[in-house]
């Protein structure tokens, strides 16, 4: 396991190169090197430190100014490896949103280094959109988000544009080049 520097290092080598460098989020960039984008890692593999981690990054963000801490990245090491066992935190911490009242303040987006959409043949590229070198939830302010949608033309079109960016790279370039972030 790395420490948390390392993680977040590769974190944000994967933002810069994928997220920003594949324009697979038009509204990552101004956020890309900015003191506002949070990335927290969390070392713990037990249900308990895991919850009370989230529970603390999503008070931080509803207690802390957006110019403060726009948006925030929420990075596990130390558990969540099984894809399965992260969609099933993911619907936990999804469900620790409802409960603490931030339905419509919070919107969760989901990483994962073995993600894969239902659906898709396993050796899709279009699986790289979701992909992260670590299990990640993104905590999105939804005011923040409802600003740049409105503002940008055709927000709908984003997940056929990146599928298309995606398959013309190809899965074996992708591979490549997700991999090489986390050396």
């Amino acid at each position: 396991m790395p420490d948390s520097r390392r993680a977040e290092q590769q974190t944000r080598r994967w933002l810069e190169e994928f997220v920003v460098g594949l324009n697979l989020c038009p509204f990552a960039k101004p956020l890309l090197g900015s003191e506002q984008l949070r990335v927290a890692v969390c070392e713990d593999a037990n249900d308990q430190p895991l919850q009370a981690f989230v529970l603390t990054e999503l008070d931080r963000l509803q207690s802390t100014p957006e110019t403060e801490t726009a948006t925030s990245l929420l990075v596990f090491t130390g558990a969540l490896a099984d894809f399965d066992d992260y969609l099933a935190f993911l619907d936990h911490v999804q469900e620790l949103v409802y409960q603490s009242g931030l339905t419509g303040i919070v919107q969760l987006a989901s990483f994962h280094p073995n993600y894969q959409f239902e659906g898709e043949p396993q050796d899709a590229a279009s699986h790289f959109s979701n992909r992260s070198p670590w299990p990640t939830i993104h905590l999105i302010r939804e005011d923040m988000l409802e600003r740049a949608l409105a503002d940008f033309p055709d927000p709908a079109g984003i997940p056929e544009r990146n599928i298309a960016t995606l398959d013309a790279l190809g899965a074996t370039e992708l591979q490549a080049r997700w991999e090489a972030i986390k050396r």
